[in-house]
Formats: C-alpha cells, structure tokens, sequence
C-alpha cells in the first residue's frame, strides 16, 4: 500500500522546486499590483476596478480554500457519502448570497460590514461589533488554513505527525508569507492572486478527475466500485449516508446542526462580503456571484471524483496515517497518478490557494479594525487615509501571529471540520444583524448588538466546550476533556438564537433617532445604488442626503467660527 512503510512522499527536493516557483510568481503578481496602494479606497477595495467576471473568478478563488481542496475531498475519502455533504451545504450558501446579500450589501456599504450596519444604526456601537466579530471569524477561517498548510508542506518535506516542533515552524512560515501577501499587496494584490490560483485550482481538479475516470473507462460506477473494494473497514458503507452522520440520534441533530452552518455562514464571511466593494456597481457584484456559482459548482463535482479516487487508488488507513491526515488525500492521489511531478504541482496549487485565501482573510480583518475601529470609533471619522491604511498593515501582522499560534494548535485536524466552525460563528454573528437592517424597519442599534454579540458568544463558547477542541482523539486538545455541549458544530443552537436575540433586543430598547427616515433612505439607496460609493459619475444623483451615520459619505463644510 503507498506510502504504508514510508513517510515520504516522492523527492522533497522536487517537491519544494516546484512548489518555490508557483509561490515566486504569486509574490511577482503582488509586488506589481501592490505598486498602486496609495489610499485606502485602493488598498482596500482596489478601487472597485473590477469586472463582475473577473471579480466572479477572484470569488471562488476566495472560497475554494483549503477546505474545498484538500479537507473536502479528503472527507470523501474517508467518509463517502457523509464528506460529500460539506460541499453541498457550501455550495447551496451562494444562493443565499445571491438573493439576499451581493447586490444590498454593495449599495449601502463601501468597505466593510460596519458600514452598511452604521447606515442607519448608532455607529460607534455596531462598528465596533461588527469589527469584533470580523476579527473572530477570520482568526478562525485563518486557523483553518494555516494547519491545512502545515500538514500540506509536513507532507512534501517527509514530516512525521510525530514532530510537532518541526510541522510548528513550517506553520509559522506559511504565516510569514501570508503577512508579506497583506502588506505589499493590498486587495489589488490579493485579487489578481486569487484570480490566479482559481484559474490554477480548476484546471489541475478538472485534469485530476477526468485522469482518474480515463483509467475507468470514464465510467463513474466503477471509480465507485473500486473505491468500494479498497475499503474493507467500510464497504458500501462508503456509498451511501450514515458513515460519519445518522449512526445515533446524536449525530443527526450535529448532521442539522452542520447543515445550518454550511449554508448561512458563507454568505456571512466578512472576507467574502468585503469582495462585493471591490466591483463598481450592484449589477456587477450580481454578476461575480452567478460566475462564482458555476465555477465552484463545478470544482466541487470535480473534488466528488478525486475523493472517492483517493479512496479506490489509495485507501483511507494510508491516508489517515500520512502528514496531513485527511487532507493529505488529493497530493496523495496526485503522488499515486502522476509521480512526483504531478503531486509537487498539486501541492503547489493547493499551497497557493491557502496563500490567497489567508490573505484575503488577514486584509479583511486588518482593514475592519482600521476603518471601524481606529477611523469611525477612536477618530471618531477623521483619520487621515494614511494613517488608517498604516494601522491596517500593523493590524495584519498581528492578525497573522495569532492565526500561526492557532494553526499549530489545530495541526492534523481536517480543515474542512475546522472551516464548518467558522461557518457556524459567522453565521451567529453576521447573519441576523445583515438581514435585519436590511429588511426590517423596526430594526434598531439594541437588537443588532444584541444578535451580534449573544450570537457570537454563545457559538465560540460551545465550540471551547464541544468535542472539536478537547475530549476526543481527533480534538484540538486530545489529553484534555472539558466537554459540556455534545454537538461538534454549535449551529444548530447559536444560529437561531441569534435572530431570536435580535427581536428581544429590538423590542426592548429603544427607538433610534430619525429611524423611520433612515431605513427609507436605506432601502431606496439598496434597490437603485443611488449615491453608492464607487458609482459611476454618469449614475443618477442621489434621491436623499446618507444620514450622519453614514462614515463615508461626504459630510458637509462646517461654516468658519466668528473671531
């Protein structure tokens, strides 16, 4: 059986040549594009210079993460049918950024979620929430992706599980060029990465699973067969639900509980919210989800085969045993197809989509704590743009350590478990507080900080206490055992707790000032993009002033003080 005797998978100095070369043209595409980054509109936004198609691509580079790649495709092959269901219930969250978020997010706001929040809510209050929960829920997604790189670079390196100091320092590399990313940069930078790698990532998928079904005739039936024949433990169990979910009463309501998860927290992620500035208009930002739908529908379709590949050519035992874990299964797989060649192009490939990914998540973080904080709140909206992109920088640095601290904790973990928690802490924090400004009228400051705040807390206290971080073998924390809530994935309880939070506090406290007014203005400048930021000078004029709570509107020049 592949690699059952050897830690090493092919030549590791093929593996690094090849892997050195994928991450040196990155770093040339971000040191061209970051030449640019002057204001904070272009490190931010890129100055909103994108096309629906090309921000589109840039989009489901955004999502097509480590988690898609590698924890998905390593979850069918170990689970079959059960590991198919996170790309199902990530795949269906688009339809929900569709129709409830791309095009009202991208008229009421310019660079972050607190934006659209401080419309019409208090805006000190709401920017600073906004900004905690931002920071939170990419801290997490960034934990994700660094330990999916770490066991991805122990792999081609030869690193047993057994070294974790040696697994620790390649973290912290991998943190390290992620920092880079952020601060040469910027969003223009990080965009034309990730445009990149997703054009990188669906071709090397596409050509994986069409190799795959060549060698069975391109009969899918006997790919499944032969799957099944090499999992004695499992057989036909492999085809069919129930082998990680449905088993116990337990794990159906977890199964419900990760279902709610995977489908309102993507369209809750604040780095996937803050690419819909990075488009001139709400059609374009329209446009970028329907192009991102069809291309991560069709990878996923692609990571279906390449699982269950990995399963018939490989093995789950191999795959279990090897640096990574389950997410060693594609580079695996690739190693198993086309030697070293192929496998050192692959964890190029995949090492690359981390690199966007993370940095993309790092420049969300860092401009949310510049702009909502240190501008909106500490400045009180009168920060120099300099001043407020150098805080952003120093912000991502920080953003960085804690991830790399993180990822080490969270080694060997499937990254696509790690990712679903993130899912789950997003959606309880963002989902209701978004929906209910834009939608509901009644809708005030108390019940966005409510929903936010009781959302957020309550779903990262039962992550600390549920079998994800302590209590099991495959825990973050596998000697300790402080397990109170069961459920590996807290959706189930924090998501609807949330909105319930948000009515209590709406009804209890008080009306904002001038709410009637604001929430008119609101959804005139959300349906037509009258006087959204980035809108092109030939767009109708604005039907109302922004109120005062809008940061970045254009405020009016105070008239001189009598000496």
């Amino acid at each position: 059986m592949l690699l059952a005797q050897a830690p090493t998978v092919g030549n590791p100095t093929v593996n690094v040549a090849i892997f050195g070369a994928f991450v040196a043209l990155t770093l040339v595409v971000v040191f061209r594009a970051g030449r640019g980054n002057r204001t904070a509109a272009q490190y931010y936004t890129g100055g909103s210079a994108f096309t629906g198609p090309q921000n589109g691509v840039a989009l489901a580079g955004d999502y097509l993460s480590a988690a898609a790649f590698l924890g998905i495709a390593g979850a069918v092959a170990v689970f079959g049918y059960d590991g198919l269901l996170y790309a199902i219930g990530s795949f269906v969250a688009w339809l929900v950024a569709l129709l409830l978020v791309a095009e009202w997010l991208r008229n009421t706001g310019r660079y972050t979620m607190g934006d659209v929040l401080s419309y019409r809510l208090r805006q000190r209050p709401v920017r600073s929430a906004a900004a905690t929960s931002t920071l939170l829920v990419s801290v997490l997604y960034l934990i994700a992706q660094v330990a999916g790189a770490g066991g991805l670079i122990a792999l081609l390196l030869g690193i047993p599980n057994s070294n974790r100091f040696a697994q620790s320092v390649v973290i912290a590399v991998v943190g390290a060029v992620m920092i880079v990313y952020v601060l040469v940069g910027g969003m223009k930078g990080t965009t034309w990465v990730q445009i990149l790698k997703a054009n990188l990532l669906i071709v090397t998928g596409l050509v994986l699973a069409a190799w795959l079904l060549g060698r069975y005739a391109f009969n899918f039936s006997e790919l499944l067969g032969a799957a099944v024949d090499n999992s004695p433990t499992t057989g036909e169990a492999l085809l069919v639900p129930g082998l990680q979910y449905g088993r116990t009463e337990l794990s159906r309501i977890d199964f419900i509980s990760l279902s709610l998860a995977a489908v309102l927290g993507p369209a809750s992620l604040p780095h996937i919210l803050m690419r819909f500035y990075t488009v001139p208009t709400a059609q374009e930002a329209r446009r970028s989800v329907v192009w991102a739908i069809w291309l991560i529908g069709g990878f996923f379709l692609c990571v279906l085969v390449i699982g269950y590949g990995a399963s018939a050519l490989v093995g789950a035992e191999t795959i279990m045993s090897s640096p990574g874990a389950s997410n060693s299964a594609a580079p695996l797989l690739a190693y198993r197809l086309g030697g070293e060649l192929l496998l050192g192009i692959v964890a190029a490939v995949a090492f690359a989509t981390i690199l966007a990914v993370v940095a993309g998540l790092t420049i969300t973080a860092s401009a949310s704590f510049a702009h909502d904080v240190y501008a909106n709140v500490l400045r009180k909206g009168r920060a120099e743009p300099a001043d407020e992109v150098r805080v952003a920088r120093r912000t991502a640095v920080v953003v960085g350590l804690v991830a790399v601290g993180g990822g080490i904790l969270a080694n060997g973990q499937n990254v696509a478990v790690l990712v679903s928690l993130a899912f789950a802490v997003a959606a309880s924090a963002n989902m209701a507080s978004l929906v209910f400004s834009l939608f509901w009228k009644r809708f005030n400051t108390t019940g966005a900080l409510y929903s936010m705040y009781g959302g957020m807390g309550t779903a990262l206290f039962l992550v600390i206490v549920s079998p994800a971080v302590s209590g099991a073998p495959t825990s973050m924390l596998p000697n300790a055992d402080f397990v109170l809530f069961p459920l590996a994935n807290p959706g189930i309880v924090s998501i609807p707790l949330s909105f319930l939070l948000g009515v209590i506090g709406t009804f209890i406290g008080p009306r904002d000032a001038d709410a009637e007014r604001r929430f008119a203005e609101m959804e005139v400048r959300a349906l037509t993009g009258a006087g959204a930021a980035g809108r092109p000078a030939s767009a109708p004029a604005p039907v109302a002033q922004p109120p005062r709570g809008d940061s970045f509107a254009p405020r009016p020049t105070p008239a001189p003080r009598p000496r």
